[in-house]
């Protein structure tokens, strides 16, 4: 039994210890090892989505009952905290019911704050600044690929956003050497940055050219360069991020063997070409899948 409960709301809430078992237990959970065991049968975990989600809820809803919980799906427009009570009074009461609770919401410090509420493990399924379920996902698939982590060197093209804050966390716990490629004004966040530089076990660099970046790369990722909530300023973005596109020249720039991710939804087109989505290096539906194996092993740590 744990003195006290865990919670994920971004890499940094993870040993390097803690993530190579985690991502361990995934890859035996992928190949079916324990495939009747449920761990958390009886208890209930509660899924509270702002925005729409694909790939979350359907891991999450499908994750927890592989592992024999029940999931509950609780719409911000159904239930009081859409219509005014606080978020330490919900975080209160649905700790009384529920096993966990899974968050998906706009601003990273509602997350926070409902965890310091909560009396039960609370995971970060998205906010503002972190993606940390998406980053775990991300490692196990670098991991299959390649082999190993440390000395893997990735490339990440475009909008330094939470998928890129929580990959820098990611690469400086399991020693990847990070090569981040923005435009000016788009850089991902200075403190997140600041703090994983001052004890990577890699290098972690911030350019400007998406070719420097990916020259030599094992890796190469990507990732919308309008995200939800941003479609204000669609057109500008894109402007901006005209030449960031991961295409058959930037994968050229790469190691032969370069392997492509994109953590999805993709706009064809935009950050990705079909030819390079659909293509022979991509393993981006491996990566969407193991986005389930892993946050079955989460769900495993924390609730067990």
């Amino acid at each position: 039994m744990k003195l006290m409960k865990r919670d994920l709301l971004t890499i940094r809430d993870l040993s390097a210890n803690e993530i190579d078992g985690l991502l361990k237990r995934a890859i035996d959970l992928k190949s079916g090892i324990d495939a009747n065991k449920c761990p958390i049968i009886g208890k209930s975990i509660g899924l509270f989505f702002e925005k729409p989600s694909t790939r979350t809820r359907v891991s999450f809803e499908v994750g927890i009952y592989q592992l024999g919980g029940q999931a509950i799906y609780l719409n911000p427009k159904e239930i009081q905290l859409g219509r005014g009570e606080t978020i330490a009074d919900t975080a209160k009461v649905l700790s009384r019911y529920l096993a966990g609770i899974v968050l998906r919401t706009f601003s990273h410090s509602s997350v926070e704050e409902f965890a310091s509420h909560a009396s039960v493990p609370v995971i970060n399924g998205l906010s503002d600044l972190h993606h940390p379920c998406q980053a775990l996902a991300d490692l196990m698939t670098i991991l299959e690929k390649k082999g190993r982590l440390k000395g893997v060197r990735l490339a990440y093209i475009g909008d330094g956003n939470n998928v890129a804050n929580s990959l820098i966390e990611a690469a400086a716990l399991t020693g990847m050497d990070l090569s981040i490629a923005c435009p000016e004004g788009y850089e991902p966040n200075p403190d997140i940055l600041d703090k994983a530089r001052s004890n990577a076990a890699g290098e972690i660099i911030v350019l400007r050219n998406p070719k420097e970046a990916a020259a030599k790369s094992d890796v190469i990722y990507t990732d919308v360069w309008v995200s939800m909530g941003q479609e204000s300023e669609s057109d500008h973005k894109k402007a901006k991020f005209r030449d960031y596109q991961i295409n058959n020249a930037l994968l050229q720039c790469a190691n032969s063997d370069a392997t492509v991710l994109h953590c999805l939804p993709a706009h064809r087109g935009e950050e990705i070409t079909d030819e390079i989505m659909d293509g022979p290096s991509s393993v981006v539906f491996d990566q969407a899948e193991n986005r389930l194996h892993t946050e079955k092993a989460l769900l495993e740590f924390l609730l067990t």
